[in-house]
């Protein structure tokens, strides 16, 4: 039983998230407790599930592409165009504290990251580029389209319902860590209890077998693309909300790399097909208890890449069975008398025929 739990792909994961969360509430007593102010939920824990939202959603659709055989490194750009835009349509609204103003501006937001995504699929799926050279060219273009949206500058707002999306309450829990569930449990559904899922890991398996048997590659293609690129602008008008600014040149840096990394850590094969989208729940998870971790220990902003790097690879390489199995091969030995054990060889005279 103990050899089969620690051979689940979940069972690392999860083990180095305990491991994380155990060692900041003993350098830091109350760390693990949640109190209850003005009927919100205050916290650790919950700050690393809302600032953990946005690398989640983006986790989630880069999830999606990787199992498609691809990858998106243009999130980061998306994430910087979605709150570049949403800001700019509130910053010049004479009404900036108006819903219709701020649903306008998110719609706007979420339609530019569909383009984007749309682009991407284009490229990938008609035109038959290679995702990381495909979806590269929005990655170096995108930040000069964010900083032109906002005319280079750090475009602030002070909207009260647009602070909802990134800093505000409902029910008692942050917004951004419903939206974020909320899509996840939705995915989750939308793959796992349908024929969707099958078909993504037909597509990312083996494309050929797939197109033989009647799988239409291209279109799950663009399906994947356009919703990586809906979770990044999504993703976008949460950072954006919680700072209540478009930063274009900070915003959304390296969240790719988060995601991507959250996506390996949850276990999801680089070579398409196999994915779990609750191991991209858990890496994501990891990644924000990371950077809190980092904080607690002071460790100093220059190396705080380095931290996160040596425990993403050490979490991977506890995965490998293979790396777990070289510590163990020549230990073991079969006892005496076991099909198995090494017998010597008997020394038997010849027969002589008569």
């Amino acid at each position: 039983m103990t050899r089969r739990i620690a051979a689940h792909q979940l069972f690392w994961p999860a083990l180095a998230l305990i491991a994380l969360l155990a060692a900041n509430a003993v350098l830091s007593p109350g760390f693990l407790s949640v109190r209850v102010q003005n009927g919100h939920l205050y916290g650790s824990l919950i700050d690393i599930l809302r600032n953990g939202a946005p690398t989640l959603l983006v986790a989630l659709g880069m999830t999606l592409v990787i199992a498609s055989r691809g990858i998106d490194l243009s999130v980061g750009a998306v994430v910087a165009i979605a709150g570049a835009v949403v800001c700019a349509h509130i910053a010049g609204s004479p009404q900036p504290d108006s819903v219709a103003t701020v649903l306008t501006a998110m719609a706007l937001a979420v339609l530019a990251a569909a383009v984007l995504g749309l682009w991407n699929a284009t490229l990938v799926a008609v035109l038959g580029i290679q995702p990381i050279i495909a979806t590269l060219v929005l990655m170096t273009a995108g930040r000069g389209i964010a900083l032109f949206v906002t005319e280079g500058q750090i475009v602030t707002v002070t909207s009260a319902p647009f602070k909802m999306l990134g800093a505000g309450y409902f029910l008692g829990l942050p917004v951004a860590i419903l939206v974020s569930l909320s899509i996840f449990v939705l995915i989750g559904l939308l793959t796992r209890r349908t024929a969707l899922g099958m078909l993504l890991e037909a597509v990312g398996i083996n494309p050929e077998a797939g197109r033989l048997a009647g799988v239409r590659s291209r279109t799950i293609v663009f399906a994947v693309y356009l919703f990586c690129a809906l979770c990044a602008g999504i993703a976008g008008l949460m950072i954006a909300s919680n700072i209540s600014a478009a930063d274009a040149n900070n915003a959304g840096l390296w969240i790719e790399m988060d995601a991507i990394l959250a996506v390996v850590i949850g276990g999801t094969s680089l070579l398409g097909g196999r994915y779990s989208l609750t191991g991209t729940l858990l890496g994501a998870l990891i990644i924000q208890a990371l950077t809190t971790t980092v904080y607690t220990l002071g460790i100093r902003p220059e190396v705080t890449l380095v931290f996160k790097s040596v425990v993403v690879v050490a979490v991977c390489l506890m995965q490998s069975a293979k790396f777990r199995g070289s510590f163990t091969r020549g230990r073991r030995r079969p006892p005496s008398g076991s099909p198995t054990a090494p017998t010597r060889a008997r020394r038997t005279e010849p027969k002589v025929l008569a």
